[in-house]
């Protein structure tokens, strides 16, 4: 078997290279599309997180202040 030129390694390697940035290309392009929908996620999670304390809260002003707090002997 021939030993390859180096001009034919160089060449391999190039090739080899290139390959490996497409694959990183597209490896990138997916972990993108990844970040951009778990931000959305996060978007809406925090906007339902946010409606539903408002809900708490108004229901929380809904409820009657007692005259005096109970003890532990009251109850």
């Amino acid at each position: 078997m021939a030993i390859p030129s180096p001009t034919d390694q160089i060449a391999d390697r190039v090739e080899r290279l290139l390959l490996r940035h497409a694959e990183l290309q597209r490896t990138n392009a997916l972990l993108a599309e990844q970040v951009a929908a778990l931000t959305q996620e996060r978007d809406s999670l925090k906007s339902r997180l946010s409606a539903a304390r408002s809900r708490v809260d108004a229901l929380l002003e809904r409820i009657p202040v007692a005259a005096e707090p109970l003890t532990k002997e009251a109850e």
